[in-house]
């Protein structure tokens, strides 16, 4: 019998106003996989993801991650859950007017009030050398860093609490090619060295085709398929061929395939 998947979502309806986002969404996540989550602009990733984490009340729907029901819980059960996780928003959403270490401390002094500085210190510093920081930016403040940099400060954060599970949304956004294959290989490391589950918003299809166990691909206010790459080209829906199968697809895929075999 397979594993409870580690994210579940029934029926999913979302709405803002007279537009509608989602209608009957459904997805199923699995424990320890990189699933990937595309689709076009305006079909509600980063929607989904805010009502996975309880950020979006949805119109209707079941909701259940790491086995506890997300919906109308209350801020202290729903508190209780969140610490499980870790999220790294599109901009590393960092706190402009706190250090690095500072803003790794945040979710820390949150859930262990009773922790000194010392202790604190010495986990941020174990969390930025994790995220691939050198040692130095702990001090620093957002400003002082690079588009890579905050991002991975960010991502230090998202780690701050031990957590089995992952949101990433569009993390290699902004990145130079380099820069981008060094955080997707960053985070292929830390997910198979942590054991995490990643749920993860990306347009890169470099990132698709190197990390991804799987993708969803949200379309028609739906996942309308979920599966590996070979398995979603097999599909004649008209976006998953355009994305997949355009210019830019089968140069990802022409990538991918000479790093395999290299």
């Amino acid at each position: 019998m397979s594993e409870k998947p580690i994210i579940t979502v029934r029926g999913l309806r979302n709405s803002f106003g007279d537009e509608l986002v989602h209608d009957g969404l459904e997805l199923d996540v699995r424990r320890g996989e990189i699933l990937g989550v595309v689709g076009g602009s305006g079909t509600g990733k980063s929607v989904l993801m805010r009502s996975i984490i309880g950020l979006q009340t949805p119109d209707e729907g079941d909701i259940e991650v790491l086995g506890e029901n997300m919906v109308g819980r209350s801020e202290d059960e729903a508190k209780n859950i969140r610490r499980r996780w870790g999220i790294l928003f599109q901009n590393g959403a960092l706190f402009s007017t706190l250090t690095v270490a500072e803003n790794v401390e945040v979710p820390i002094h949150e859930y262990f009030p009773y922790l000194k500085p010392p202790l604190l210190d010495e986990i941020a510093s174990y969390k930025i050398a994790m995220s691939g920081l050198p040692a130095d930016a702990g001090p620093k403040f957002p400003a002082e860093l690079s588009g890579g940099m905050r991002k991975r400060a960010g991502l230090a954060r998202a780690l701050a609490l031990d957590p089995e599970l992952l949101f990433l949304d569009e993390p290699t956004a902004g990145l130079d090619p380099i820069g981008a294959a060094a955080f997707d290989e960053l985070i292929l490391a830390l997910k198979e060295k942590l054991e995490l589950t990643v749920f993860l918003i990306t347009h890169d299809l470099d990132t698709l085709h190197t990390i991804c166990d799987r993708v969803a691909v949200i379309a028609d206010q739906k996942v309308v398929a979920v599966g590996t790459i070979p398995e979603l080209l097999s599909l004649e829906h008209p976006w998953i061929q355009e994305y997949f199968n355009g210019p830019r697809g089968r140069a990802a895929a022409g990538n991918y395939k000479e790093a395999v075999e290299a």
